[in-house]
């Protein structure tokens, strides 16, 4: 049998979707929304029907023993060709000695899922992880980083053959974040609001369906202050004192550091007056995503960049507790905006 390598989540889905079924798919990691969907194919559509109430088992890794689970495997279908065994929290399966064995020689005819979330195996498993990944397939299912969500967001809707435009998508990623769970429902709940008509995510779609402001929130916050539109960046910052779900100083820390820190960079490109040249100093994709930096240098000197970021540092601590023991994150959030506009 070829050892298998560590898998993607789309690598495993399309082996699954051509009908090349492994014995054993390890799952494991932090995001739980790539293990249920791959657990989830599986079950749905492995066996027919007709054939899951004898060839199709569920485990609780709490329920179960280890050695419970290698016996079950070790079973033959009953009129299929395959049976399948999905163990949900594995990562509370103990004394897996017995499973270890099995991994070592398991049943082509039995497909084991193995779902363990929270947490990854234990690296001193060596012989354990050796087996696994030299029965079937072993895939980590990792956070997505703030920086990756536009591009899943993106990819999702595509997928629904639906369009969405980049303010959209940054509205929708700020406001839910990297639970991918409830920004999947989040995001079926806009799809079933689109007409048939016209499949397109806007910020007023987003603002209708899932509450979040158009025209106040961080990404319009940001704008502002690339623009040095102090009127407007203040008007958002009250708008936040009224409606802290919007956003605030939590919501803002991460976006503003991003951006003065790439600011600080594209100060220093070769070819600094071209947005051709800033977006590929900056290994951007696109030429038009180093249009904000264009703007950004000729409001803010390379010296005011350095201040703003040692700014954005103290401001993070202070909001962590750090030599403040009074002052609000509403009112750390003024002082900065004030020290960023001035």
């Amino acid at each position: 049998m070829a050892e298998a390598k560590i898998a993607t989540y789309d690598s495993i889905m399309s082996e699954l979707k051509a009908h090349q079924y492994r014995p054993l798919y390890y799952l494991m990691g932090e995001e739980s929304y790539y293990i249920d969907m791959i657990s989830d194919w599986i079950a749905d559509n492995v066996l027919q029907p007709e054939e899951r109430d004898f060839n199709q088992t569920v485990f609780f890794g709490s329920d179960v023993t280890a050695a419970q689970v290698a016996d079950a495997a070790r079973r033959y279908p009953m009129l299929a060709e395959y049976q399948v065994i999905i163990v949900k929290e594995a990562q509370n399966l103990k004394q897996t000695d017995q499973l270890e064995k099995y991994f070592k020689q398991p049943m082509k005819s039995t497909i084991l899922v193995m779902c363990h979330k929270n947490g990854t195996i234990d690296g001193r498993k060596r012989e354990y992880v050796k087996a696994i990944r030299e029965a079937g397939v072993l895939f980590e299912s990792k956070k997505l980083s703030d920086r990756e969500l536009a591009s899943f967001i993106e990819k999702y809707l595509d997928n629904k053959q639906v369009s969405i435009d980049m303010k959209s998508t940054q509205l929708i990623a700020e406001s839910i974040g990297a639970d991918l769970s409830r920004l999947t429902s989040e995001l079926d709940k806009v799809i079933l609001s689109l007409p048939k008509d016209d499949r397109r995510v806007t910020p007023q779609v987003v603002e209708d369906q899932i509450g979040v402001s158009k025209d106040f929130n961080t990404f319009e916050l940001r704008k502002a202050i690339i623009e040095r539109n102090v009127f407007k960046a203040n008007q958002i910052v009250k708008y936040f004192d009224k409606n802290p779900k919007a956003g605030g100083l939590y919501a803002s820390l991460p976006l503003l550091f991003n951006f003065f820190q790439n600011l600080m960079i594209a100060h220093y490109a070769p070819q600094k007056q071209s947005q051709e040249g800033v977006a590929a100093w900056l290994e951007m994709k696109n030429p038009w995503a180093a249009k904000d930096y264009m703007i950004g240098m000729r409001n803010y000197s390379g010296m005011k960049v350095m201040q703003i970021i040692s700014k954005i540092r103290e401001i993070d601590a202070k909001s962590k507790g750090l030599d403040n023991p009074n002052t609000s994150p509403e009112e750390l959030m003024k002082e900065l905006i004030f020290y960023i506009l001035h």
